[in-house]
């Protein structure tokens, strides 16, 4: 069931195996939507790729009989491959993206030594973003908030009265997104959330993972900013810059590397694309040895 206070409809959408939310966002039945982190399949011991997940997202939109006008990106993701390909051969729509994608993708032509051709301008996407930029939705307005840390290039949407938070805050019994990746930054992070705190606290917040910690039995999406100020345990009100730092870099030197890095990042700063294929037909994945 869609989620509505005075905002857009929200349908939430969980892929179990990376615990990633999706979102399709809208004005109205019959009205204008955007999608957030589409996601897809993918199989490590087979390569195999799929599109169910994103399928979910498509039907969906057209049993509401939506125009979708955006496909948005909060960031380069780690943990999944984008689906916006499939989705905008499905439905149309523009992939955007904040515009530090830039700096990722400058980071990242590196460590997976990509062809001469790949162009680390963010001209794979449709429209970059910059910090307080708007857009419409329908009948909603959109705001774009620059929100570094976990990387150099996560954007938070709020459409509304709605925030979609990408790899930011999870819900307030999980906390925080990791730092450690290459161009990640603690001390970012920190002053990216506060800033986000600082919306009215109603204001809608919408995850783009949940972890449930032991005593939770099921995936939640939603909180707001209240509550994360109130709960939050790690950015709850009172808690200082240094003390998350101190946490939030030592909590980030026991985790482990996400399981599907390496094929996400190669192909999520080239807006889901697959590398071209090579001679024989066949695209290829890069395994950078010792090099992450």
């Amino acid at each position: 069931m869609s989620i509505r206070k005075t905002g857009p409809l929200v349908e939430p959408f969980l892929d179990k195996a990376s615990e990633t939310w999706s979102y399709v966002v809208y004005d109205r039945p019959g009205g204008s939507a955007a999608i957030i982190d589409p996601v897809l399949d993918f199989d490590v011991p087979s390569g195999r790729t799929g599109t169910a997940n994103a399928q979910r997202l498509v039907d969906y939109v057209r049993a509401q009989q939506l125009s979708l006008d955006w496909i948005l990106e909060t960031h380069a993701h780690a943990d999944h491959l984008s689906a916006a390909p499939f989705i905008r051969e499905q439905l149309g729509g523009r992939v955007g993206v904040g515009e530090h994608i830039r700096d990722v993708q400058k980071i990242f032509c590196d460590v997976f030594n990509l062809e001469r051709e790949f162009l680390v301008d963010g001209s794979q996407f449709d429209h970059l973003f910059a910090d307080g930029d708007s857009f419409t939705l329908g009948d909603l307005q959109g705001r774009v908030i620059y929100s570094p840390g976990h990387t150099p290039a996560d954007m938070a949407w709020l459409i509304g009265d709605a925030l979609f938070v990408g790899d930011t805050l999870f819900m307030p019994d999980v906390g925080s997104a990791r730092c450690d990746f290459p161009g990640g930054d603690a001390t970012q992070l920190y002053r990216s959330v506060r800033h986000l705190l600082e919306l009215p606290e109603d204001t809608r917040m919408f995850m783009c993972h949940d972890y449930p910690p032991q005593g939770r039995d099921r995936h939640c999406c939603e909180t707001t900013v209240g509550e994360q100020k109130r709960s939050n345990i790690h950015m709850r009100a009172g808690i200082s810059e240094a003390e998350f730092v101190a946490m939030r870099q030592q909590r980030d030197a026991t985790l482990e590397v996400p399981r599907l890095i390496l094929p996400s990042i190669q192909v999520n700063i080239r807006a889901g694309q697959m590398p071209p294929a090579e001679d024989n037909g066949t695209v290829y994945l890069k395994i950078p040895v010792d090099k992450l």
